[in-house]
């Protein structure tokens, strides 16, 4: 399966919430995508709801199924309650810290940023949008893309600070990834237990 590039609105209809962010279609309609999405009735089974959630944390944080499993595999082997161990670990992926620390709009053009390599970490350009950020790693932006419109126009006016694992340096376009986050401080609606549920059935 490739990596979805429709309406991003048909999928936040899907899971009746803005996974994207501020969606004003999403507010309008709020109902399940589709000819018949507003006379739904059918009862979801648990393995559908379970299924669900995993879909729901593959589409915001846009991994395919290939990856995700990935991540699901380091966070078992990890320390720690599986599902906040994989929502950290997802946090930290680079296009995400990209994303968290408002240098890029929404994950999608964080990603693009990152593979068309105009991020540095550590001073270093990585081009990987998965490359797993450590703590005390510093995240930029190349000196040469500063000025670019995208870059620009993500960090006016925005609050760099408001993450408790992020620190942002506002003189060099820089942030610092201070630790992995604790379930507690990452804002996404995603029940991780029911992921942990439907893996462990495999």
């Amino acid at each position: 399966m490739a990596r979805y590039i429709g309406p991003k609105t048909r999928i936040a209809r899907k899971f009746g919430e803005a996974i994207y962010g501020p969606d004003k279609v999403l507010e309008k309609r709020n109902t399940p995508p589709g000819q018949h999405g507003a006379n739904r009735r059918k009862k979801t089974s648990e393995y559908g709801t379970q299924l669900r959630e995993k879909q729901k944390a593959k589409y915001t944080y846009g991994l395919l199924e290939r990856q995700f499993r990935i991540v699901y595999a380091d966070a078992k082997r990890s320390k720690g309650v599986t599902g906040e161990v994989l929502l950290s670990l997802l946090e930290s992926r680079l296009d995400n810290v990209v994303y968290r620390l408002g240098i890029a709009p929404t994950r999608a053009a964080a990603r693009q940023l990152v593979g068309h390599r105009h991020i540095v970490v550590d001073g270093q350009v990585v081009n990987i949008p998965s490359y797993r950020v450590k703590p005390g790693q510093l995240v930029g932006v190349r000196e040469k893309s500063k000025s670019l419109e995208v870059i620009v126009n993500s960090l006016q006016g925005k609050s760099h600070n408001k993450f408790s694992w992020l620190e942002w340096d506002e003189h060099n376009k820089t942030g610092k990834f201070l630790n992995l986050p604790e379930r507690a401080d990452i804002p996404e609606n995603i029940k991780e237990q029911l992921i942990v549920d439907l893996y462990s059935k495999n």
